[in-house]
């Protein structure tokens, strides 16, 4: 039985937590930061958790994660 191969992007882009759930970078917060609230920059450096309905299609994209 052959292996499946991860999206690499995927794979980089996520962690498992302690409790099993997936964390990710929050969005919005890659550039353009200057005309941004102080306060929505903070908020842009915390994770956020994958949300239940896109689990399906990251699981199909990075099985052993």
């Amino acid at each position: 039985m052959p292996k499946y191969k991860s999206h690499s992007g995927t794979k980089k882009r996520l962690k498992r937590t302690g409790s099993g759930a997936l964390s990710r970078p929050s969005t919005m917060g890659g550039h353009l930061m200057s005309h941004k609230s102080p306060k929505q920059n903070r908020q842009q450096r915390r994770k956020e958790t994958v949300t239940t309905a896109d689990l399906k299609r990251i699981r199909r994209q990075v099985p052993y994660l």
